[in-house]
């Protein structure tokens, strides 16, 4: 059987929800929680301080700024405060550009599903996200 032709109404909202911007590094839990750790903390985090902020064990931790290093969305300076070794983490801008682009599509993810739950209220719960004020 021959497959059907598309309309033009529907090859308008071909793939409408498919949410590319919805970048899968960044979307892993942990590593949502480190980002934005960073992103409100521009002078960086102390390993310490992340761990602590994001519930995370230190090889969890470790690992998911690993990756976030490898993608240049951190970067991990080694150095020594006091005479004791500390683990500065901040976010690098290729990585704040990534977040803010992700936060883009997550909020558009939010208003069409309030759309179709009808629930008005739920925009004017996004406007403290507004990325430019990061």
């Amino acid at each position: 059987m021959k497959p059907k032709t598309p309309t033009p109404q529907e090859r308008s909202t071909e793939g409408r929800f498919a949410y590319e911007g919805l970048d899968r590094v960044i979307h892993e839990r942990a590593r949502l929680s480190v980002l934005t750790s960073l992103i409100t903390n521009l002078r960086g985090l102390t390993f310490g301080d992340l761990k602590q902020l994001c519930s995370l064990t230190d090889g969890n931790l470790s690992r998911h700024l690993q990756v976030l290093e490898r993608e240049n969305m951190v970067e991990i300076v080694k150095g020594y405060d006091h005479n004791r070794p500390q683990t500065l983490c901040r976010i690098t801008a290729s990585g704040r550009k990534r977040y803010l682009e992700y936060l883009e599509t997550l909020e558009q993810v939010v208003l069409d599903a309030a759309k179709v739950a009808g629930n008005d209220s739920v925009p004017g719960l996004l406007r403290g996200l507004n990325p430019s004020q990061v």
